[in-house]
């Protein structure tokens, strides 16, 4: 299949492997970036708890706290505070007096010098701090707290901290960890990335957007185009696309797109291809009043129905072309058959006539032809309508055909049918009836089969009688022979005609009843009203 040309596009492919890409690294880079500040604020705010930690542990050391009474205080102090800082791994531990004097440092020659800091909070709020500062170490995250003698009067300071830079160093750790992490995460993304790329592709067929846009047109365009009804439907009997036609011949049905066949008959074949995985063609299927011919071809995706495309074509287009069909193939059997009997026919009247027999050839000859001539006068002149004048004649023709004998009250009269009623749907009604009529008796009598008809259009109705000596219908399956999908005969497509029959009796306004016949089988009664409007059916 062949697209229209278009311009150098990126793929689709290339397209989702980008998108995931860059969302991936734009993710990536700022969650590090979050996660890295808040690790710089934790590990400053830890270490001016543990500064401040260390700098009460240095208030409150004893030995710190009575060498601030000696003569020369950092003798003792400076070992305490050295030993605390080395024990801690504090940068450094200063302690100092109420005028800012140090009496320890990590280096000894700023012992006996001013505090790098003011210490005016401490001493004047009786407070201990936590702040960041410069000191003659360099920048630091301090503690400072005051130093108590034992009548509880403010004697010194504590000094901790830690430097930034070691501080750093830390968090300078912990970001190439964490760099390294994003750039593992970063290459399984991309990696992802590509094998999500590629299932996409392979789910729609390797196609770009524009092509799948273009087929979906083009499939449109086609099933719209196409005569017969065409139904696409997924594995719950919910309807995902149908074209016009269809529309048309299931708009009394309720049916479109998005909402769920109810034809019972139509769910169970649907079902019966899920479970076989095979399509069904040539299923009869009634719809309102009117017959059709149903295909089914299941969807298949790796060995899997995952929905059903349905045709549906009128009964009629495919009665014509059968009829052509069957009427080609018998012609030759009919033709040898009725070519044998005239023959004998023939002997028999060209003996007659040899023999001087004349009266005898004409009445041989004059009984072939009386009795269709009198059938098609009788329906000339008693059947004012010429379809179902039409559907009588071709009835006893096909009655024949099963060797069955098909009578016509000759006292029947119908001439008086109202001009809107839908006469088609009458012819639907006897075609069906006639038919069952012919199968009952042929199957209880066979060659003895016999059938009756008889009509009157007398008073407000017009009234059908149709009498078989077949088995008749049992009174407990009276109730349910009119069901769609309900026969007592095996097979496929049975359990339709009488549904059929029902349907379009419910648009002439009319009814039926059983009964009994006097012949032994069944008597099918019809009444429709005169009064019944033609039918608005389109199908």
């Amino acid at each position: 299949m062949t697209f229209p040309l278009k311009r150098f596009r990126i793929s689709l492919l290339a397209q989702i492997i980008l998108l995931i890409t860059v969302m991936l690294f734009i993710s990536i880079l700022l969650v590090s970036a979050h996660f890295t500040g808040m690790i710089q604020d934790i590990m400053k705010e830890s270490a001016g708890q543990q500064a401040m930690t260390v700098a009460k542990l240095a208030a409150e050391d004893p030995t710190i706290i009575e060498g601030f009474l000696k003569e020369n205080p950092s003798e003792t102090i400076q070992p305490a505070a050295e030993n605390i800082r080395k024990i801690t791994g504090a940068s450094y531990v200063v302690i100092g007096n109420r005028e800012g004097i140090r009496y320890s440092h990590h280096n000894t020659a700023n012992i006996g010098k001013p505090m790098g800091t003011s210490n005016d909070a401490v001493f004047s709020h009786k407070d201990s701090v936590i702040y960041e500062g410069v000191g003659v170490s360099g920048p630091a995250v301090k503690a400072k707290t005051p130093i108590y003698n034992k009548n509880g009067e403010i004697v010194g300071v504590s000094s901790v901290g830690f430097l930034l830079n070691d501080i750093e160093a830390r968090i300078a750790q912990y970001k190439s960890e964490v760099m390294k992490l994003s750039m593992l995460l970063f290459v399984l993304g991309c990696a992802g990335a590509v094998l999500i790329a590629r299932r996409v592709k392979k789910l729609i067929f390797g196609l770009e957007p524009e092509e799948i846009a273009f087929l979906f047109k083009e499939k449109e365009a086609t099933i719209e185009s196409i005569r017969d009804a065409i139904v696409a439907v997924d594995l719950h009997n919910r309807v995902i696309s149908m074209n016009k036609r269809a529309r048309e011949i299931l708009q009394d049905q309720q049916v479109e797109s998005g909402k769920t066949i109810n034809n019972d008959r139509i769910r169970s074949i649907l079902q019966e291809v899920i479970r076989t995985k095979t399509g069904r063609s040539n299923q009869n299927i009634p719809v309102g009043h009117k017959m059709y011919v149903m295909d089914l071809s299941p969807i298949m995706n790796q060995d899997k129905v995952i929905g059903m495309v349905i045709t549906i074509r009128t009964m009629s287009e495919i009665e014509q072309l059968t009829d052509e069909v069957t009427k080609i193939t018998a012609y030759s059997e009919h033709m040898r058959a009725q070519n044998h009997e005239y023959l004998n026919k023939l002997n028999t009247i060209y003996g007659l006539i040899s023999l001087n027999q004349y009266d005898k050839a004409l009445e041989i000859i004059s009984s072939e032809v009386k009795e269709r001539q009198d059938i098609i006068a009788f329906l000339i002149s008693s059947v004012k309508d010429p379809l179902i004048a039409a559907c009588l004649l071709g009835k006893i023709n096909r009655a024949k055909e099963r060797k069955t004998q098909l009578i016509i009250d000759m006292e029947s009269n119908l001439s008086a049918i109202p001009a809107g009623m839908d006469t088609e749907l009458i012819v639907t009604v006897l075609g069906n009836l006639i038919d069952n009529a012919i199968d009952a008796s042929r199957e209880k009598q066979g060659d003895g089969g016999l059938v009756k008809v008889s009509f009157t259009d007398l008073g407000p109705d017009l009234i059908f009688d149709i009498d078989d000596n077949g088995p008749g219908v049992p009174q407990d399956k009276e109730s349910v022979i009119f069901i769609d999908g309900f026969s007592t005969k095996e097979g496929e497509n049975r359990g339709i005609g009488l549904a059929i029959v029902q349907s379009s009796l419910n648009v002439l306004q009319g009814n039926i009843q059983i009964s009994q016949s006097e012949m032994g089988g069944a008597r099918f009664t019809v009444v429709v009203p005169k009064s019944a409007q033609r039918s608005r059916y389109t199908g």
